[in-house]
């Protein structure tokens, strides 16, 4: 549940004596699924949210146990949405002590109402870094909060894997992403949806124009579509076998980017496929060594085959004399 989504049901909740869940759906402008998840979300936090059926029925909160959501300021209100960042994440963004006022007083409040139960803060820790994780270098959230909070366009120096050098590029900001512990710019670039890594931003500057995004576009529109886009939209897809020791790893390393075919399926292999946003990506499965056998497209096994062999040739004993 997002921080805004979160402050308005609750509002709702605390100005009505009942409200279907439809009604609520419609408020936010979310589904009836995602309506009903998110009031068990908040039964899970311990909040006396009740439904009863029928005609006279609803959705209601016991008077009193709502948060008191007047008693903060709009500056916590606004960095009580860093929330859903680990410790790490919020220092990186540099937020106030107002965040730490905000939850100080939701946190009292729910221990008036609860004082037999340890707060959630001390037994649910978050750390959203990826395992391995090295320090990384480049552009850091906090320099970017200003003007991108001012609306204003950034010229950016943007070194991509994929270019011999680093280009230029001016982008109309939409916000800042946190995925999987790496943060992102997403922005236009000629009109165009993107994300940028922000340690491969190696500098940027502020220009003194508004920026011009697209009518009816957000942070979490264009986010969404893009991450959707990257987990699905995948130009090459790779038919595979992979052996049975290893099908549990490559599920975890390739996620929904590997599809298995349930009905070609034996003791020794599993046949599956695997999508790569490029030809060139097909290199994760060198590792896998013969554990996985490409049977197509004819270009991945080509691409494998060379590459194979200049490793190969790499690492050839040296000639003796």
């Amino acid at each position: 549940m997002t921080p805004d989504r979160f402050f308005s049901l609750m509002l709702l909740l605390a100005s009505r004596d009942a409200v279907t869940t439809q009604e609520l759906a419609t408020a936010l402008g979310v589904s009836l699924r995602t309506i009903t998840r998110d009031l068990n979300w908040l039964r899970d936090a311990g909040l006396p949210v009740t439904a009863q059926r029928g005609r006279l029925g609803g959705v209601t909160m016991l008077p009193g146990s709502g948060l008191d959501l007047t008693r903060l300021t709009p500056g916590e209100r606004d960095h009580l949405s860093l929330t859903g960042l680990d410790e790490r994440q919020r220092e990186e963004l540099n937020p106030s002590v107002e965040s730490r006022r905000a939850l100080s007083k939701i946190g009292a409040a729910q221990s008036r109402r609860a004082h037999e139960l340890l707060p959630l803060t001390e037994i649910v820790h978050v750390d959203s870094r990826p395992w391995l994780q090295a320090q990384t270098s480049g552009t850091t959230p906090a320099s970017l909060l200003g003007p991108v909070r001012r609306g204003h366009r950034l010229r950016i120096e943007y070194d991509s894997p994929r270019e011999s050098r680093s280009r230029v590029l001016v982008v109309d900001p939409y916000g800042l992403l946190a995925k999987a512990g790496i943060w992102y710019l997403v922005a236009d670039c000629a009109r165009e949806p993107r994300m940028y890594r922000l340690e491969r931003i190696t500098a940027w500057k502020e220009v003194d124009q508004p920026r011009r995004i697209r009518e009816n576009q957000t942070l979490a529109t264009v986010a969404a579509a893009l991450v959707d886009q990257w987990e699905h939209n995948h130009a090459t897809e790779v038919s595979a076998t992979i052996d049975q020791t290893q099908i549990e790893r490559a599920r975890r390393i390739f996620g929904q980017r590997l599809v298995r075919d349930n009905h070609e399926e034996s003791a020794t292999g599993h046949k599956v496929t695997i999508r790569f946003l490029h030809l060139e990506d097909v290199r994760a499965l060198l590792p896998f060594g013969n554990a996985i056998t490409v049977h197509g497209p004819t270009e991945a096994r080509a691409h494998l085959h060379d590459l194979a062999t200049n490793l190969a040739h790499h690492y050839a004993p040296s000639p003796t004399s």
